[in-house]
């Protein structure tokens, strides 16, 4: 019988949420295996593969897509996720000094930065817990105010100078010197590869469409909050060149975007466009998109250095010293867009997503004049209050007396002018 994966999964899910609960509170033997490891592996390789054939199906414009799921996959596949199984390794797609004799991703990655092989974050239990049993306000309760792009931003220049808007979580578009620059664009209503899962608080500020031709797309790591497949395939259709970390080219060459629009880039290499440096620097952090792939792809934060301007994106991560030396490097900033949000429960968390305390100390760290926080208001990913990373970053400013703006959605910051910054999330109750 045929039945649409994205509803197996959805179903799959649920199944695997409660059992793992149920679980986690009776606190059981770590291993009960209803079938051989061997078993396992091999029926979740078969999953893997049909949600890698869904993928498929989306980038080709066949969304109505079906596949055959039998039960011992899906069983496998929670059996896996919950670690009765570790998860195979997989390399990056291009070779480099990240990578080990084997193609995988070594644990000498910089500053900071944890071994790989012990950096598997092992917090499933907790996750779950925190997931069902959490009393937090993760949604908000009003419509989040938005202010619409002026249409005609696609017919205007850009600007000499350096300005941004954001247009939820990670996604900032940025004009500097001339050059148009998305940063981890996600446009599409789920941080998932399917139409399920976490869902938008509110619609982007700019229809996709409307957006003016864009020269660079900055993508930090491989997550769906991050690498948005629908985003990616219309940008590259209306000739947007990527730059990413080493491996996640093999991602959008799937997808149908030629190399010659892509730039991969390990640590501390760069690349020219026109007057502008794009550095690719370090991170905290770790990558994949399926059951098998984690850490199969460099994750990166971004230094982009003009004539008279540069700016700073610390993608998603953990805090560490490796702030530090990039400030060292190519400090002082105008402005940085520092992620505040998603962090917790427990130490293996913060040592890939910050606190909203630590992202004050890394926008000083890389010596930024301007801090300008993402990664917050837009998907319930994490468990605290919906609003608790800004009120937490504005107070950290505040003590440490750094510049912050905290504009709404689709609200332009020009480095160059007074922003006038409000508290306009205690408005939406």
């Amino acid at each position: 019988m045929k039945i649409k994966l994205d509803r197996i999964i959805s179903i799959a899910t649920l199944v695997a949420s409660v059992t793992a609960i149920f679980l986690v509170m009776r606190k059981p033997a770590p291993v009960a295996q209803p079938m051989p490891p061997a078993a396992i592996a091999a029926n979740a390789q078969s999953f893997q593969e049909k949600i890698e054939q869904l993928e498929q199906a989306k980038a080709q414009g066949q969304s109505d897509a079906s596949v055959h799921v039998t039960s011992s996959e899906v069983t496998a596949a929670i059996a896996q996720a919950a670690g009765a199984l570790p998860a195979a390794e997989h390399s990056a797609s291009s070779a480099g000094s990240t990578s080990g004799q084997d193609g995988t991703l070594s644990g000498d990655l910089g500053p900071g930065q944890p071994d790989i092989k012990d950096y598997q974050v092992s917090f499933e239990g907790d996750l779950v817990k925190g997931q069902f049993l959490g009393k937090e306000v993760r949604v908000p309760p009003a419509p989040i105010p938005i202010i619409a792009v002026d249409p005609t931003l696609k017919s205007t220049p850009p600007t000499a100078g350096l300005r941004a808007f954001w247009i939820g979580h990670a996604s900032v578009y940025v004009e500097m010197e001339g050059v148009r620059f998305l940063i981890d664009p996600m446009f599409s209503d789920y941080a998932s590869p399917f139409d399920a899962g976490p869902k938008r608080f509110h619609p982007p500020p700019i229809e996709l469409a409307n957006l003016p031709p864009i020269d660079a797309v900055l993508i930090t790591h491989d997550h769906y909050d991050h690498l948005d497949m629908r985003t990616i395939q219309q940008l590259a259709r209306n000739g947007a060149r990527f730059f990413v970390p080493l491996g996640i080219g093999a991602h959008l060459e799937r997808w149908g975007v030629a190399r010659a629009r892509m730039v991969e880039l390990e640590w501390w290499q760069e690349e020219s466009l026109r007057s502008v440096r794009i550095v690719s620097t370090p991170s905290r952090h770790y990558s994949g998109r399926r059951l098998a792939d984690r850490n199969a792809t460099l994750w990166t934060s971004w230094s982009v250095i003009g004539t008279s301007h540069r700016f700073y994106v610390s993608g998603d991560t953990g805090y560490s010293d490796h702030f530090g030396t990039i400030g060292a490097r190519f400090g002082p900033f105008d402005l940085s867009f520092i992620k505040i949000g998603a962090y917790g429960p427990g130490q293996p968390w913060l040592d890939i997503h910050m606190t909203a305390e630590d992202a004050v100390r890394a926008h000083r760290d890389v010596g930024a004049r301007l801090m300008f926080p993402v990664h917050w208001g837009t998907f319930n990913l994490a468990f605290h209050d919906w609003d608790e990373p800004i009120r937490r970053a504005v107070a950290a400013a505040r003590a440490e007396k750094v510049r912050i703006v905290t504009p709404r959605i689709g609200e332009i910051v020009d480095v160059d002018k007074e922003f006038v910054s409000t508290p306009w999330w205690e408005a939406v109750r």
